[in-house]
Parts: C-alpha cells; structure tokens; sequence
C-alpha cells in the first residue's frame, strides 16, 4: 500500500499501459490507505469505492483487450464535493446541500470518466468554497497531513490534503482568489489555477460567475498537466468557456527555461503582506535556482495587494449573495457561523459599487498589457507563511488581510503553486508562477524545470496508523470587529433586513463584523473615472 500510495499520474500510467500495474490493485490500494489514515485527515466527505472498483475493473477489462485510451485511463482521482457527480451526493460540505444528489456530472468529471478515470470519492472544501474553516457543520475540516493540528488552506482542502496523504494521486478543486494555490501551498503539492474559461465550469457549483476556475492539484507538475489536458476544451455548457485550442501540455516539459524573462513580484511578500523568514529565505534560494537554469531575473511591480482585494471582494462578494440570498433569508441557520459571517454583510453593496470594481478591474488589466511584453512569467510568493493551526482561525480575519494568489485571479491568466521548501518545524512552503491568459505551456515548463532541479517533492509526512489528532475548537468570534460608527452598523442591518433576512442577536453580530470594513473597501474603490471607463464584464457577442 504505501508503495502505491506515492506513484504519480504519469508513472502509474506507464505501468497501466504496460500492464505491469492493474487498474484494481491500484484502487484497492488507495481505497486501503484511505480507510486507515482519513479518520485522521479528514479529506474525504463521501468515499465512492463501489463506483471506483466498477470503474478500475472495466479499465482493467480495456486495457488487457488493448483498448488503452490514455494517460488517465485506470488512474484514480477525486474531486471536491462542489463538483456536480451523478448519483453521488455534492455537498458543497453544507448542511444546506447534504441530500443533494445530482442527476448530471460535471463536465470535468465526465471527460475524466471519458478518459477512463477511476472517482474515488468526494472532498472536502470550505463550506461552499467561501470563508475558512468550521467545526459547526456535518463534516469537520480537512486537517494538514503534515501536522495534523494545522490547517489545509482553502477552499480545495480535502483535494490538496488528500494528495499530500497519498490517498490520491490528483484531485481537482476550485479557485476563485486561491482555493487551489493556497491549500496547495500549505500542504506541498502542485496547483493549477488555469486561465478563466479554459476549463469548464458547468456543473460546478458556483461562488462567484467572474472568477471561479476549475483545475488539479498533484504531486508534481508533469501530473498537472496531464489532467489539464483531460479536462481543457471549449463546453458550449459553460457560457464563459474559451474557444482555445488545448495544446499537448506535457510535451511542452523541456526542462529548458534558458533566456525566459522572470518578473518576480517582491513587494507582494516583502512590503504588502510582509512574509516571515522561512518564506522569504525560499523565494531567495528558489529565484537563485531560477538563474541557475538560465532565466533572466528582474523585480518588477504591480498594484498593492490591497487593491486587488478591493476590486475582488466587491465583484466576487455581491456575487455570491445573489447566489444565496433566498437560501440565507429562508434558512440563515443552515449555514456554518462562519459562511454567514463572511457573507452576511455583502448585502451592503450597491450596485454602483460592483460597477465600480468592474471598471477598476479594466484599468488593471490594461495595466498588465506592457508586464506582458515584458515578462513571460511572473514569480512570487504563495503564501506569507507556513500552515497555521487551525484553531487560530477567526472569521475576522477573513476581512484584515488581502492574499497573494489573488491578483492572478483578477488578471485571469494561468498560475500555478509549487513547493519550495520547508520552514524550519517541517511545514510546507510554496512559490506562485503565473503567466499571461492561456500561458499555461510557459507556466508549466518553468515549474517543472525548478521542481526536476530540487528535491522538495520528495518528501513525505508521516501519518501513523491508528492515531486520532486532537479534537480543536475554532472559536470564529473571539475576536471583537473593530470600532465601528453605530450609523455603519445600523445601515448594514437595515440593508439585511431589505434583503429578507430575519436574523438572530448571534446572526446580527456575524454581520457587524464585515460591515465596516465594506464600507472602507468601496470607499476606496470611488474615485474619479472618465465617463467612457467599461466595466471589465461588458457584453461580447460569441465568435462565430
């Protein structure tokens, strides 16, 4: 079992296809491992092991009559439960959604299923995708096999847990500001946000329209491109789908970055979210591995993180509110305090304020077009520091603090996480490359070109039978918001009580914690425009 447990996609492929593995042995090996360690981890909500055996015995049965279809064919993979999958319970890790079976797969789980894919179960997330960690819902939260009392990252936290376990050798999970980056970050693995549209989105439960994107998380970035290329195309389902052709990513490995132009985003872990000294002495030793291989190193600037916070939160919020409001005006009390806590207050916005963000937002990626022409790739950090515990969390943070996956999130193009090291306790570190839209060849060969000259991919955790992690508690309010003009306050309960929610004393103080800092955000975001300025979202006819 532990053998198998590590095998990545392309070498467990090899072995398929020269029958030298069987697709069986392989899923009972992984089903085994993840009923001895997952107590522990908590990656999967639902374990599909009657499909997967099904499924891993017709591989088996195509591949011995020499009907091999491919690099996925027979290869296990999970999905977090955002994911629509017929006849198998999507949660969305929400009491909200915990009897909802779809009738239809996603379209990445179809074409996965079509590439002869083996679904081992469902995994975790945030709830939703949205806020952080709760231990008030049906399924507690992944925990971080590295240190089982640190948290994943979110929201793909059981994808990228569950990968670093060696329970799966990829998963596919979410990003809409770094839910695949960050969790794959903390938890040493390799994720791929990919261009906005280059991978369907239908069937995909939603959480913001504008920038939600689907893509894996694997051991390495070899793996990585193996499931984007199963799963890219143009879905005439998704009305955000690109029409792009999807190359041969894995060809595009060369190792050879000689020449490339590396724009490195220092002020993004140095000056706007100050890192600690394990990440910076990585991000130093990384770009010195970058050198070596022949990039040309150059800092660079863009916008303070807090602008790209600014913008994302006043889109991507509003969004979300319109995708829950009747449930959150009929059933406030499904939800985790938390959701509401991060949620509750977007009814603030105005529409002004959204139009607003979306006309900033063009201003940005205008000002991207000159660092495109100058850089093929842009490098920085992942993640200010290393996985902390996850009873540290507290929904107030939510608010305080921008992040550093999000303005590839506003920018649209691919980026990808890779380790980089490991701070001095043993917990993983991560490095960000992203690259203009569809970049994605350019983005992959770089990381695989610094993942092939170092060994940080080699390491494992060590899960031990039969231990049971301490029990934590997330006290998500212990924190008091910060002093707030009780017109602020009162404005944000008569905008909830507009909306058609009837909340609680508790729900009413959930909402007063984001309020305020709405207020500032789109204070921020209102200054002098020329009348002409477009939202970035304006309407386009589709080609053809």
């Amino acid at each position: 079992m532990a053998e198998l447990a590590y095998l990545g996609i392309a070498e467990s492929a090899r072995l398929l296809a020269a029958r030298d593995l069987s697709p069986v042995e392989l899923t009972e090996a992984l089903l085994a491992r993840i009923g001895a360690y997952d107590s522990q981890v908590n990656s999967f909500i639902t374990v599909t092991a009657e499909l997967a055996l099904k499924q891993a015995q017709e591989a088996e049965s195509e591949i011995a009559s020499g009907r091999y279809r491919g690099a996925m064919h027979g290869i296990p993979f999970g999905v977090k439960d955002n994911y629509n999958t017929a006849g198998v319970l999507t949660s969305a890790h929400s009491r909200v959604c915990r009897d909802n079976v779809p009738r239809e797969d996603a379209t990445a789980v179809a074409r996965l299923y079509r590439a002869g894919a083996v679904l081992l179960g469902k995994l975790a997330t945030y709830e939703f995708a949205h806020g952080g960690p709760a231990t008030d819902l049906p399924w507690p939260p992944a925990r971080n096999p590295w240190h089982l009392e640190h948290f994943t990252g979110g929201s793909s936290s059981g994808p990228a847990a569950s990968v670093a376990a060696g329970f799966l050798p990829g998963a596919f999970g979410t990003d809409t500001g770094g839910s695949i980056r960050g969790p794959a970050s903390l938890c040493g693995v390799t994720g791929l946000k990919p261009t906005y549209g280059l991978v369907s989105r239908y069937g995909v439960m939603p959480s913001s329209y504008t920038f939600d994107a689907c893509g894996p998380l694997t051991r390495g970035v070899e793996d990585c491109a193996i499931l984007l290329e199963a799963i890219a195309g143009h879905d005439p389902k998704d009305p955000a789908s690109a029409r792009h052709p999807v190359p041969n990513y894995r060809a595009g490995l060369t190792r050879d970055i000689r020449g490339l132009r590396v724009g490195v985003v220092r002020h993004f872990w140095e000056d706007d979210l100050p890192a600690d000294d394990d990440v910076r002495q990585a991000m130093d030793a990384a770009l010195a591995v970058l050198a070596g291989l022949g990039a040309r190193i150059e800092t660079m600037r863009m916008r303070p993180l807090k602008d790209y916070y600014d913008v994302s939160k006043t889109i991507a919020l509003p969004e979300l509110m319109c995708i829950h409001r009747t449930d959150l005006s009929e059933r406030a009390h499904a939800y985790s305090a938390d959701f509401r806590g991060t949620t509750l207050a977007a009814c603030v916005f105005q529409a002004v304020d959204y139009v607003e963000a979306q006309r900033e937002r063009t201003r940005m990626l205008q000002e991207m077009q000159p660092l495109y022409e100058r850089h093929d790739v842009f490098v920085t950090a992942a993640s200010p520091a290393p996985a902390p515990r996850l009873d540290s969390y507290r929904t107030l943070g939510y608010w305080q603090r921008p992040n550093i996956t999000r303005p590839f999130s506003i920018t649209g193009g691919p980026a990808l996480a890779v380790c980089n090291g490991y701070s001095r306790s043993g917990l993983p570190l991560g490095m960000q490359i992203a690259g203009r839209p569809f970049a994605e060849e350019t983005v992959l060969r770089v990381g695989h070109a610094y993942e092939q000259a170092t060994d940080w991919r080699d390491r494992r955790p060590a899960l031990v039978p039969d231990v049971q992690p301490a029990r934590l508690a997330i006290e998500n309010f212990a924190i008091s918001p910060a002093n707030a003009d009780p017109h602020t306050l009162e404005l944000g309960r008569m905008m909830a009580q507009q909306a058609g929610f009837a909340l609680t004393a508790a729900q009413v103080a959930e909402l007063d914690q984001g309020v305020p800092y709405i207020i500032d955000m789109v204070q921020r975001l209102r200054r002098p425009r020329d009348r002409f300025d477009e939202p970035a979202n304006v309407f386009r006819f589709p080609a053809g």
